[in-house]
């Protein structure tokens, strides 16, 4: 069992980073279980380019990324994996630029535009999502059953774990932030992170086991 856990947070240490350790932990306490975690902060790269390369029916070229970066070896890594964890704090309505352009690379060259629209990837691949905001999840859920949506049919059976409202600062009266009640932030992150964690805990466990 390989598991390669994706994080598209800058931050090493806050909500979506810790979630997404949960995550492969539980992933990893499944017997025989190996695997990673690659932070794509670190990496340098872009995304999907728009050169078709990855559909031309030449050996070497179909279903794989041209561009060569950084990435490069992450993206054989998650086409090779048992267990693909991804994890992203919500910007704007989406998942940050660096999740986003490895979405591009990896979920690209894994389909094409025959008729039959079958997936190119050798074997399914199970995905598990880990979702962090500061709205209330009912905001997003849309957006997350579409994007469990699309690796469900194009990578393997999918589902996500979120934490909304969260925590994002230490200190709130040190920023421009006054529409939030910072004890009452801090008093439901307590409280309710811990639980967020750990049912990114039996998420990864479970996907695991399967």
């Amino acid at each position: 069992m390989k598991t390669l856990a994706v994080c598209g947070a800058a931050n090493h240490s806050r909500n979506t980073a810790t979630m997404l350790r949960h995550a492969f932990d539980g992933a990893m306490s499944a017997p025989g279980a190996t695997g990673e975690i690659v932070n794509l902060y670190d990496l340098n790269f872009k995304g999907c380019v728009g050169c078709h390369s990855c559909k031309l029916l030449e050996e070497g070229k179909f279903a794989r990324c041209a561009l060569r970066d950084e990435l490069s070896p992450v993206l054989e890594k998650a086409i090779g994996a048992d267990l693909l964890l991804i994890g992203s704090p919500i910007y704007f309505g989406d998942v940050t630029g660096e999740t986003r352009s490895f979405l591009e690379r990896y979920l690209f060259p894994g389909m094409t535009y025959n008729k039959d629209r079958v997936p190119t990837y050798p074997k399914r691949t199970r995905v598990g999502w880990v979702f962090t905001m500061n709205a209330p999840g009912e905001f997003y859920r849309d957006f997350f059953a579409g994007l469990v949506g699309l690796t469900g049919r194009l990578i393997g059976d999918s589902e996500f774990v979120m934490a909304c409202q969260t925590q994002q600062m230490e200190d709130y009266s040190k920023y421009a932030a006054t529409m939030f009640d910072a004890e009452k932030v801090k008093t439901r992150h307590l409280e309710q992170f811990p639980k967020d964690c750990r049912a990114a805990f039996e998420m990864g466990r479970s996907l695991a086991c399967l």
